[in-house]
């Protein structure tokens, strides 16, 4: 059951499903995977890997850790991923943890920590509240991947009435209880915005918290493809503000 102390005090029966969607991604999936075990976090913890169809060494590799819920299925994207992992996630609230070290799991108690004070709400970690850094070597988020968002998130509050600054955020915490409502459906990156447009149609406020990230160059694996992709969003975006 979850439960809430009274102005915000911490309750350390609540619990927390950190789902991690996983594809062929052999070079980070051991470093990600202690970052997530090892970071200290004021509630309970679970980790959820889903390992979407890899190729690559990648199921040997998660096979090294133990005290986490291993799901493997045939690739099916990242949406039908974090799908099967909140099938077996039993937490209060669940965040979804990219496995390609963009999003460090140290800036995860800063979101629990809103949502202990706003409890039933959804938090978001925006990359664009605090200055971005669009060039180089420091730099935050890719300079497309920036002003699609900016895009999408402004197309997203004016459909839906709701001011958001990064709809795509990979960041997304948010209650078990809340997608256990909702029909899921989206396969790949439109998950995003299934799931904000799900919440909001739902009645779940949605706060966001600063937060910043290291993103991976176009080269190093897969990334979110911003035309092919973002034309999917972008469509899903219109879809789900007029139907379920």
């Amino acid at each position: 059951m979850m439960m809430f102390k009274i102005g915000g005090e911490k309750d350390f029966n609540m619990k927390l499903s950190i789902i991690i969607p996983v594809w062929n991604e052999e070079k980070t999936i051991e470093t990600i995977l202690k970052r997530v075990l090892d970071v200290k976090l004021p509630w309970k913890k679970e980790v959820v890997v889903v390992n979407d169809g890899s190729t690559d060494n990648t199921e040997k590799l998660i096979n090294k850790f133990k005290n986490i819920v291993y799901v493997k299925k045939e690739n099916g994207g990242k949406g039908s991923a974090v799908r099967a992992g909140l099938e077996k996630a039993s937490g209060d609230y669940v965040i979804i943890q990219d496995a390609d070290l963009e999003y460090d799991p140290i800036q995860i108690p800063k979101l629990l920590e809103v949502a202990e004070k706003n409890p039933g709400c959804a938090i978001y970690g925006t990359r664009i509240m605090s200055p971005p850094v669009l060039f180089g070597k420091n730099r935050t988020v890719l300079l497309s991947h920036y002003f699609a968002n900016r895009i999408f998130s402004l197309m997203f509050s004016m459909l839906y009435n709701n001011w958001m600054t990064d709809m795509e955020t990979g960041y997304k915490l948010f209650p078990r209880s809340a997608v256990s409502k909702m029909k899921l459906k989206a396969n790949g990156f439109e998950l995003e915005p299934e799931i904000t447009a799900k919440l909001i149609k739902h009645g779940y406020k949605i706060k966001e918290v600063p937060i910043t990230t290291k993103p991976r160059d176009f080269g190093e694996e897969k990334k979110f493809n911003t035309i092919k992709d973002g034309a999917q969003a972008l469509l899903s975006i219109f879809k789900y503000r007029f139907s379920d």
